[in-house]
């Protein structure tokens, strides 16, 4: 085969993509398969086909392989060419990936029938430079275990730049070449075999360090022997154990009860503050969960049992956004409704409106919004006559809901015998919950003719009250 034919062909650029672009959850990724080399030094990836990533999904899913594509974007000056590299990825047009120390090599499809020969360039360590990374490394074992795990730690990472070698790639690493006539840096041709390179990193860490200049046999085995040597300096000489009788150390032995408990502390304790790591997750959405779970805890210590143990993921999301003020969303607020909305497969218009039902009657005001039902014969039949009673025009039925005839107001009818407020645009059928909800329908409607809104409880989480 010649050197200038791609080990495998990727899926046409004219194949239909699976789901439109704009799908709400991403495609699940899988990760490339290898095939190894004659040594350890070269490592080919099999080609990825197309597949479809959500509107301002990262392209990569570990905080390393985010790293790259970081360093891939400080290199370029043109963000066009990125995008048009990360649609190449998308759509397959990267065919196998060949690694070696200091250099990735694909071919990729463009425009043209004959595909281009992407090539990127990374700076490899030096012998001095590596054995000061393996004895850090080796000096803390979790950094091995994680790296067995297909894991790099963000202290594995701090680690290696406190000893003076920098193992994540900056833009000043990173060499591109392409044989297109295209002379951006980089060309679209080696920004899609960047991303794609994310994905390799993604699944596999050893591939940077493979990139840096070593396999991974030979670091698995150097980072064992020095891990080895490590403990056997760092573990004192065992003290001269004097023997005991056999009759001696079978006799029964009663061991004192245990201490009683330490006393329950008045008030759930205060997470610890998390680091602005890059590629990490946002701190104050971090604390947010921490102290929620740590409220939770204190609840079940003290009571015997956790009130929010049986939520749905869904439930759960809207009782977090509900506990954040309403009034101003901060920058914070907004992200945390970006992420528990993109958690659950929901817009952030759902979650609002979601809410808005949760702060209106908490889990059944969440029921009432999305749950109709048939209620039995009873209050729900006597609604209509009362409200007629008290001059209101004849409301339309239907289920538990009672529409006014512009259709701008409606009553709906909850499980716990109240009626809940909603209001919409006439003839826009965009409901939103309004006003807190009553047992009796006429009470309900005036509240809602008021325009008195939804009190805002956030902050009032019985979980959080102090």
């Amino acid at each position: 085969m010649s050197p200038r034919t791609p080990t495998s062909r990727p899926t046409p650029r004219s194949a239909p993509r699976p789901t439109p672009r704009s799908a709400p959850r991403p495609t699940p990724r899988s990760a490339p398969r290898a095939r190894p080399g004659p040594d350890d030094l070269r490592r080919t990836f099999e080609a990825v086909p197309a597949r479809t990533s959500a509107e301002g999904e990262p392209f990569a899913a570990s905080w390393w392989g985010r790293a790259w594509v970081d360093a891939l974007e400080s290199l370029s000056m043109d963000e066009a060419r990125l995008a048009r590299g990360r649609a190449y990825a998308d759509d397959g047009q990267v065919a196998a990936i060949t690694v070696t120390p200091g250099r990735i090599v694909a071919y990729v499809h463009g425009s043209r029938a004959r595909p281009y020969r992407a090539e990127l360039r990374l700076r490899t360590f030096t012998d001095p430079g590596w054995d000061t990374l393996l004895d850090a490394v080796a000096a803390h074992p979790g950094h091995l275990s994680a790296l067995l795990a297909k894991e790099m730690p963000h202290s594995l990472a701090h680690t290696a730049e406190e000893a003076g070698v920098r193992l994540l790639p900056a833009a000043d690493d990173l060499d591109p070449s392409c044989t297109c006539p295209d002379h951006g840096r980089p060309c679209k041709h080696v920004a899609a075999l960047c991303f794609q390179t994310a994905l390799l990193l993604d699944s596999d860490p050893f591939v940077l360090l493979l990139m840096r200049g070593r396999g991974e046999r030979e670091l698995l085995d150097e980072l064992g022997r020095r891990n080895a040597e490590h403990s056997a300096r760092e573990r004192p000489a065992a003290p001269a154990v004097p023997s005991v009788g056999a009759r001696e150390a079978f006799a029964a032995r009663f061991l004192p009860p245990l201490p009683a408990p330490l006393p329950v502390p008045p008030h759930p304790g205060q997470p610890p503050s998390y680091p602005d790591l890059p590629g990490a997750r946002d701190p104050l959405g971090l604390d947010h969960l921490a102290t929620d779970a740590a409220a939770r805890a204190h609840a079940l210590l003290t009571t015997g049992r956790d009130p929010l143990a049986g939520l749905t993921p869904w439930q759960d999301a809207v009782r977090l956004a509900a506990a954040r003020p309403t009034a101003g969303l901060t920058a914070t607020t907004r992200a945390l409704y970006r992420e528990l909305a993109y958690a659950t497969g929901r817009t952030t218009t759902d979650l609002a409106r979601a809410v808005a039902a949760w702060r209106q009657g908490d889990a059944e005001g969440l029921a009432v919004l999305e749950t109709p039902w048939d209620p039995p014969a009873g209050p729900f039949d006597r609604a209509r006559p009362a409200l007629a009673a008290a001059d209101f025009p004849r409301f339309a039925p239907w289920r538990n809901h009672l529409t006014h005839p512009d259709g701008s107001l409606q009553l709906r009818f909850g499980h716990d015998h109240r009626w809940y407020g909603y209001e919409s645009d006439p003839g826009a059928d965009d409901w939103w919950p309004r006003a807190a909800p009553d047992p009796d329908p006429v009470s309900a409607l005036e509240a809602l003719l008021a325009g008195d809104s939804v009190p805002d409880t956030s902050g009032t989480d019985p979980l959080y009250v102090r």
